[in-house]
Order: structure tokens, then C-alpha cells, then sequence
């Protein structure tokens, strides 16, 4: 594998610090969210860097290259598109699926997260095969990102450093590794950081991911609404004593804070790098022929602490001897992967059933989280909603109350007029003024006269029969 290009210490570009961002010193390059961007309108503060020379990278969101469906062409094409728009060396995305599988019956739901994706054998198979769609038809290389994640899937057959090295081996892919996350899946899933390291290809690292989060009732929340805290610096410090990383980037998503405090958590980064700042442990990352460990074990897995293992014994087998029979084989895999998906996603925002094996307190945790996020998100994009509805807190109500029966099918912005919608054909709010606020509201932009009377009284028996 060739060696990655430089690209030094930087931040995820967002709107709302763009500002900001421009003035950082030092600055070597930006993420931006590549579904936030229009490839034939950049924001004149991107071209303003890109003018600077400050390299730009598309980061993928929504593709859900881990889903048990092949990769979308459009998505695909899209990333490309903002890809060659942006003069990027490469595009990334997550090890996540997003969706429930076409495969599943029933309408396609949305997640509006990344969920893990199960460390077996079938997902692997899976995950390889859409990788493998995306390299031939993405114009730059691909990297992916392991994710944080609350819920662990029953029976898994691989550990993280197994899983990831395999992929690697198998389809060529780089490795985009953040660190809060390896962070929270050893608070959530009691995961070593350091084991995980020693087991992954780092020399297939693009760059790296560093973010902040909370601690709240022993769950570790990956916000990138916090500071970096000591402990992600200090596994970014493991990584460090590994390997010198190609990139470094520094991610906020919320609650942003004043230009001087994101320049320092740029200088602690940079520190960290150079040797400096927390002190993570400094022995030299073993081979992967050598027997290290490949993070921690999953359960009923026979792995003994420190014992080296063959390939065979780790359950990795070569890719050269793993050939799927014929295509067909290959779907049936797809069609077992995308209704397990499907059952846990659909527990996670429809209220169904917690699939058997899956521990039911976590994933209610999970549950609510996603919905507290979808309604922030939704009261991001459409802010007007909270002041008609009389405040934060009545809209959260209103809207976790419409969340637990109506999953999301197509985005937020489709979510925020559904939501309209279905507090009006229930005559919501109660207050007449607000009520004529929100039909103003849902009409200007839904581009259609409000349900008629007749109309919402029916939608109001089905959605109570719901």
C-alpha cells in the first residue's frame, strides 16, 4: 500500500465557525460534511481556503456502506462529484449501516445515526463487496472510519482488530481511525484502545478522527459538543507511540465555542503529536505476525490473554481462500444481514421488538438518544417550530411524542413538515394563533393547501390506531 499524502493538523469545517476556522494559525486542512455541501455552489469560505491551499475532504454521512444493501449509485456519484469539486486527495465515510435493507419488508427507515455493523463473518462478506463498489466508482481513494457505538451485536465472531484487518487485507481500503470513539466503545463496550491498536494495519491509516463527548450514568456520549478531554489525547498519544499519523482532525459539531479555545485544543493536538502532551503508554505497537492482541474478545470467543494465535486459531483466514461460490450465495448472505439490521433498527425508532441477544437496557438508552437527537436536528433546521409551539421544552414534548410512532423515511427536512403535519390534522397546538402559525408554516413550505378537515379527522383514527 502506498504511503498516504500529508496532511497535517486539522478541524471540520462547519458553517457556523467558518469564520473561525479562516483564522486559525496553522491551519494545514478541513473536513466538510459532504452531504452539507453543493458541488457547483461552495461557500465562498471554502474557496477562500482552497485559494489559501488548504486542502479540503469530502466526509461522507449517509452512504451506509455497511448496510446489508449494495451502495446507492446516486450517493456514490455524489461523493465523486464533491470529491473532484473540492480537489480532494480522497473521500471517507463510516464502517455503519443507516437504513433498514430493501430486503425487509415493509417501508425503508431511517436511522439518522451511524449504527454498528456486526463483527461476523456474513457483514464482513457484506461490507467487502460494497467497499469494493465504491473504490470502482469513486474517482479518489476511499478511506473508512470505526465508529462509537452503545449496543453490541449477540454472537459476534471478530474483534474490532480482526474485523478491520481483514477489510484492509481483502479490499485494499484505508483506515480512517478516530480516537473518542475507540475511547467510547471502552467506556460502552469495555474495548481496549491499546489493543485495538496494536492489532489494525496502521499503515493503511489515512488520518485521524479527535473529538470530545460526556459521561453521564457510566454511558459514554460521543457528542462533539465537549473539549477534547484528557483521555482521548491520551489515545491519541497510543496512536502517536505507533505510528507518526498522515492527518489529524480536530471535529465540533455543536455547541461551538469562541475562536481562541478551538486554536488550543489545536495546539494540545499538536502537542500530542510532537511528543509532548498526555502521556500514553510508549511501547512500539507489535505485529500483527506477532501475535498481538486484536482487542478485546467477543463473547464466547476462546482467545486467552497474551497467548499467540495462528491465523486459523484468531478465525482469520486468508481472502485468497474465502471465494464465495457464486453471487447468489452472496445475497442470501445480504438478505440474512439487512433483516438483522432491519429488526434492531426498526427496535431502535419504531418501538418493535428488541431482537433476541441484544441487551434491552442499552438499546432503550440508544433509543431515546436517537430521538432527542432527531429533534434537535429537527429544530436546527427548522428553528421556527420551538417559538410556535411556546418553548424548547413544549416542542421536545411534542416531538418525541410524534418521534415514538413515526420512524423517519426520507431526512429531517421531510421529518420537520411530517411532524407539522401530523400535530395540525390532530388540531395542534391547541392555542388557535399558534395553530394558524404552524398551517403558515407547513404551507410555505410544503407547496400545498393544508388537509382538509375530513382529511385530518382520518389521519387522526389511523395515527390513533397506530
Amino acid at each position: 500500500m502506498k504511503p498516504m499524502a500529508h496532511l497535517g493538523v486539522g478541524i471540520g469545517w462547519r458553517p457556523e465557525i467558518a469564520r473561525a476556522v479562516e483564522g486559525l494559525p496553522g491551519l494545514d486542512w478541513v473536513e466538510v460534511v459532504a452531504e452539507n455541501i453543493c458541488p457547483g455552489h461552495l461557500p465562498e469560505s471554502l474557496l477562500r481556503l482552497i485559494e489559501r491551499g488548504v486542502r479540503v475532504v469530502p466526509h461522507g454521512v449517509s452512504l451506509g456502506i455497511g448496510g446489508g444493501d449494495r451502495p446507492d449509485p446516486a450517493k456514490l456519484a455524489a461523493l465523486g462529484e464533491r470529491a473532484v469539486a473540492l480537489g480532494a486527495p480522497l473521500v471517507t465515510e463510516h464502517i455503519a449501516f443507516v437504513r433498514t435493507s430493501s430486503v425487509a419488508p415493509g417501508q425503508v427507515l431511517e436511522a439518522g445515526h451511524l449504527l454498528p455493523v456486526a463483527r461476523t463473518r456474513d457483514a464482513l462478506d457484506v461490507l467487502c463487496e460494497n467497499v469494493r463498489i465504491a473504490q470502482d466508482s469513486l474517482p479518489v481513494p476511499l478511506a473508512l472510519e470505526n465508529i462509537a457505538a452503545l449496543v453490541s451485536w449477540p454472537g459476534e465472531e471478530l474483534t474490532e482488530g480482526q474485523f478491520l484487518t481483514e477489510l484492509v487485507e481483502r479490499t485494499g481500503v484505508r483506515l480512517l481511525i478516530d480516537v473518542a470513539n475507540l475511547h467510547t466503545n471502552r467506556v460502552n463496550r469495555g474495548e481496549d484502545p491499546a489493543a485495538v491498536l496494536d492489532g489494525i494495519p496502521l499503515e493503511a491509516l489515512a488520518y485521524v478522527h479527535v473529538a470530545g463527548g460526556v459521561e453521564r450514568g457510566g454511558v459514554w456520549h460521543d457528542t462533539h459538543a465537549h473539549p477534547v478531554p484528557k483521555v482521548v489525547l491520551d489515545v491519541l498519544a497510543e496512536l502517536r507511540a505507533r505510528v507518526d499519523p498522515p492527518g489529524v482532525l480536530l471535529e465540533r459539531d455543536d455547541d461551538f465555542p469562541a475562536e481562541a479555545e478551538l486554536a488550543g485544543e489545536l495546539a494540545a493536538i499538536r502537542e500530542v503529536l510532537r511528543g509532548k502532551g498526555p502521556a500514553g503508554s510508549a511501547r512500539t505497537r507489535a505485529s500483527n505476525a506477532g501475535g498481538a492482541d486484536c482487542g478485546s474478545a467477543p463473547a464466547g470467543s476462546s482467545m486467552g490473554g497474551g497467548a499467540e494465535l495462528s491465523s486459523a486459531e484468531a478465525g482469520i483466514r486468508p481472502a485468497e481462500v474465502r471465494v464465495r461460490s457464486a453471487e447468489a450465495g452472496l445475497d442470501r448472505v445480504r438478505t440474512r444481514v439487512g433483516i438483522g439490521q432491519t429488526a434492531l433498527l426498526s427496535a431502535l425508532v419504531a418501538g418493535t421488538p428488541v431482537p433476541e441477544g441484544f441487551d434491552r437496557q442499552r438499546v432503550r438508552i440508544q433509543a431515546r438518544a436517537l430521538a432527542a437527537k432527531r429533534a434537535g436536528v429537527v429544530a436546527r433546521l427548522a428553528p421556527e417550530l420551538p417559538g410556535i409551539l411556546g418553548g424548547e421544552s413544549a416542542y421536545r414534548e411534542a416531538f418525541l411524542g410524534y418521534a415514538q410512532h413515526r420512524p423517519m423515511t426520507a431526512g429531517y427536512r421531510r421529518d420537520a413538515l411530517d411532524f407539522a403535519e401530523h400535530l395540525l390534522v390532530r388540531d395542534l397546538p391547541a392555542d388557535p394563533a399558534a395553530r394558524r402559525r404552524l398551517t403558515l408554516w407547513w404551507r410555505a413550505r410544503s407547496g400545498a393547501r393544508p388537509p382538509r378537515r375530513a382529511v385530518r379527522w382520518a389521519r387522526a383514527l389511523v395515527g390513533r390506531a397506530a
